[in-house]
């Protein structure tokens, strides 16, 4: 319930106006290359009942997990979705950017220069075994793509394309597969689902030696995942739209763990997004394949997820906001105050949280 007090004029709650997610975040702090160590990033626990907030490494992540819980992770692969060519005749620069498969040779692309690059365009990408035509403009702004190639289109993107990092990231990556989970096993997303990263095969290895059992989901990653949120009020935002699926044992895990009086832990907010998805009124979780464009913000009944591994967000973002609705906007925001005066590194390359509650 929002108090009359909590009520900001306009008659948009707390909670509900963008304003209210922005935090001032030094340039410095986010993070433009992967720690060597995967596991050694630092680790924020906050107790989201409470508020109250400790600090580690991420191996620390163990002292926290009790036999008979679940940890549900997104098994999405990134594919290297950036390919960078020349326009057909002209020879300016193009790059292109795969976002949706449609057909087997048909894209949802982002396309530069927007403007240039209407339906009828060509371009040609590295030593000319892929070539692409604009067929039409979508919704959005997005482009549909026809690609032509030689041999298999996986192995030919493999070849010529690039990992499609976040717009803040300004560094090449050395390492293609650090910006991968080392379970990715499903190819599809334009993006990483970050919060995986900090995870090695050893550290996985200990979570389900200390009795907690793990679980795969697969959302694939959309870029829509970075875009700001333009509006005043966040009700009116309107939510990218993204497939996942549950495996039925998945949902039978998630079930049992429940029943059994145990905790389900996601490992970032796509594992979150795609299991509230698959979850019914009662929190029972279905298994199969949809498309979600849940939104979740302050105000949202969770239904299946019990505590959140996450990393730090942008300001003002959809994935703020659902960290909120977990935690309490006043107590993430106070953790994020206190994440940029200890200096911890931000974003997709960035360090920890463990959201969760009862923390000793």
């Amino acid at each position: 319930m929002i108090e009359k007090e909590e009520m900001p004029r306009g008659g948009v709650p707390l909670g509900h106006r963008t304003a209210d997610y922005w935090f001032d975040l030094p340039q410095e702090l986010i993070a433009q290359d992967p720690l060597e160590d995967r596991s050694s990033s630092r680790l924020l626990v906050l107790d989201k009942k409470t508020g109250a907030r400790k600090h580690g490494t991420f191996r620390d992540i163990l002292q926290y997990l009790e036999p008979g819980d679940a940890m549900i992770l997104n098994d999405t692969k990134v594919i290297p979705a950036r390919l960078l060519g020349q326009r057909e005749g002209t020879g300016a620069a193009v790059e292109i950017l795969l976002l949706k498969r449609l057909e087997a040779d048909v894209w949802e692309c982002l396309v530069r220069p927007g403007k240039k690059l209407r339906p009828g365009a060509r371009a040609v990408f590295g030593d000319g075994t892929q070539k692409a035509e604009i067929l039409e403009v979508a919704e959005g702004g997005n482009r549909l793509v026809r690609f032509e190639f030689e041999g298999i289109f996986e192995e030919v993107l493999d070849r010529l394309g690039e990992m499609p990092l976040p717009p803040y990231i300004t560094h090449k990556l050395k390492d293609r597969d650090r910006y991968q989970t080392v379970y990715a096993k499903y190819e599809g997303s334009a993006a990483a689902p970050t919060a995986g990263l900090h995870f090695t095969p050893e550290l996985l290895d200990e979570v389900r030696a200390k009795g907690v059992n793990t679980g795969f989901v697969t959302l694939h990653v959309g870029l829509g995942t970075f875009r700001p949120v333009k509006v005043d009020d966040v009700e009116q935002h309107t939510m990218h739209t993204e497939w996942y699926n549950v495996p039925p044992e998945t949902a039978d895990l998630i079930n049992r763990t429940h029943a059994a009086g145990h905790r389900v832990i996601c490992v970032g907010t796509t594992s979150c997004r795609t299991v509230e998805s698959a979850a019914d009124e009662n929190g029972v979780v279905h298994p199969g394949s949809d498309e979600t464009s849940i939104f979740i913000y302050p105000g949202y009944r969770f239904r299946a997820m019990d505590a959140l591994i996450t990393n730090f967000h942008l300001p003002e973002s959809t994935l703020i906001m659902l960290v909120s609705a977990f935690a309490g906007r006043e107590n993430v925001l106070a953790a994020y105050q206190e994440a940029v005066e200890k200096r911890y590194r931000f974003f997709s390359f960035g360090d920890a949280m463990l959201i969760t509650d009862h923390i000793q």
